[in-house]
């Protein structure tokens, strides 16, 4: 459990945050590497927008922004301390730490379960009972992974019940797309757009199966945290500014994912899809109100109940060992 003086950081994030009102800076800027999931998709609308608006630097960041190659990969990278911040799904943390990780969450933007199973717009499939003699894709390292055989549980179904397809990540896709399994394992806010003109789509989501997984959000290891808070603080100060303005005006992140990786060939319908559904599920009834980033330990809670269930953390852990709000304002 990551261990800081709360009054402290507090006291000085107030204080960074009255000193820089964005402003430009006068004095060194810091260095700060984040990396991203994955390739570009709405989700990074924040980074880029902050990145192409030139707010981290302002603040006094120097941010490199990094593409990633999953959410797992991203999260060995900062606990291995190769890089500073991590944008990820939250929920990997539970396994993460359960297995002797050092890495905290210090600001939760996409906070509402977002795991969710593709079918078909036009299919019956409408509850997890439905899915029975169905076949479902996913790639291994997949946070659905983990899930699958209590989520089939849940609707009445046994293993076996249904197919798992389990594929490379680059084949993800197109074993969907071309109609050789009936479902696919994905989140809502990535999968539903890139799925609508190919094969369109409807979701089953994992909380009908009361299990919750917190989404995207910062990570960074606890050293980091406790050494560089001043500076995460900026970076989550720059982030609620990009989201809020990103919330009001979509096409400002989809114009500034564009301009930042001119080279994706990204289509822009899908990226401004992709960020209405980022946006749609930032909030739970229990972070309702409360700031940009700011996490809900009755989220947490709630999430690692069905961790311990599933069998993927050991019971004994709290919510509070995962997340802290000292960096939020």
């Amino acid at each position: 459990m990551i261990r800081t003086n709360s009054g402290t950081i507090r006291a000085a994030v107030s204080a960074m945050a009255l000193a820089i009102g964005f402003a430009a800076s006068a004095g060194a800027q810091e260095q700060l590497t984040v990396r991203l999931d994955f390739s570009p998709w709405g989700v990074h609308a924040g980074m880029h927008l902050a990145q192409h608006m030139g707010w981290f630097e302002e603040a006094g960041l120097n941010v490199e922004v990094q593409d990633g190659r999953g959410s797992g990969n991203t999260l060995q990278l900062v606990n291995a301390g190769r890089v500073d911040v991590g944008q990820v799904q939250l929920g990997l943390l539970g396994a993460a730490r359960e297995e002797g990780a050092k890495v905290t969450s210090f600001a939760g933007f996409q906070r509402k379960t977002d795991l969710c199973i593709l079918v078909d717009k036009d299919s019956e499939v409408a509850q997890i009972a439905d899915l029975k003699g169905k076949s479902l894709v996913v790639f291994a390292a997949s946070p659905w992974a983990a899930y699958i055989n209590d989520f089939l549980a849940a609707g009445g179904l046994d293993e076996g019940d249904a197919e798992v397809l389990f594929v490379d990540p680059a084949a993800l896709w197109g074993t969907y797309t071309a109609g050789r399994a009936d479902g696919l394992m994905s989140t809502i806010g990535s999968a539903i757009p890139v799925a609508e003109a190919s094969r369109p789509s409807k979701c089953l989501m994992l909380d009908l199966a009361d299990l919750y997984f917190p989404s995207y959000g910062l990570i960074a290891s606890e050293d980091t945290i406790a050494d560089r808070g001043a500076d995460l603080a900026k970076l989550v100060a720059v982030q609620q500014r990009a989201w809020a303005e990103i919330k009001e005006n979509p096409q400002a992140g989809v114009e500034a994912i564009l301009a930042m990786r001119p080279d994706a060939k990204l289509n822009p319908d899908v990226l401004r899809a992709q960020i209405q559904l980022t946006v749609d599920y930032f909030d739970t009834p229990a972070t309702e109100g409360h700031p940009i980033g700011w996490q809900a330990e009755a989220d947490w809670a709630q999430a690692l109940a069905g961790m311990e269930k599933i069998g993927l953390i050991a019971s004994g852990w709290t919510a509070t060992d995962y997340f802290t709000n000292d960096l939020v304002e």
